[in-house]
């Protein structure tokens, strides 16, 4: 079992849309964990705790997002360390 860390900024129409709250539900589904918030600059930031390929999956659906969101681009860089998350929250 390979886990693994993955930290995305998520471009696009991302804000206001429901993203954050997509993306907990995305990830209480498929046993990831990690945190997700707005930036100042209208991108979303997040991380995935978990399995690798889950984490795929994952980045995969967060391409396409909610309905009412338009994702232009995600920035990923998987990272060596693991912080230890136990679930996943939305971070303010």
């Amino acid at each position: 079992m390979m886990k693994a860390r993955a930290h995305l900024y998520i471009s696009g129409r991302v804000q206001g849309v429901y993203y954050r709250g997509f993306t907990e539900e995305l990830a209480e589904s498929l046993g990831l964990a990690g945190w997700v918030r707005n930036l100042h600059d209208r991108r979303v930031e997040a991380v995935f705790e978990g399995e690798k390929t889950v984490i795929e999956e994952a980045i995969r659906k967060c391409r396409s997002g909610p309905p009412a969101s338009h994702v232009t681009g995600i920035d990923v860089s998987w990272e060596e360390k693991l912080e230890g998350f136990r679930d996943f929250s939305i971070r303010y």
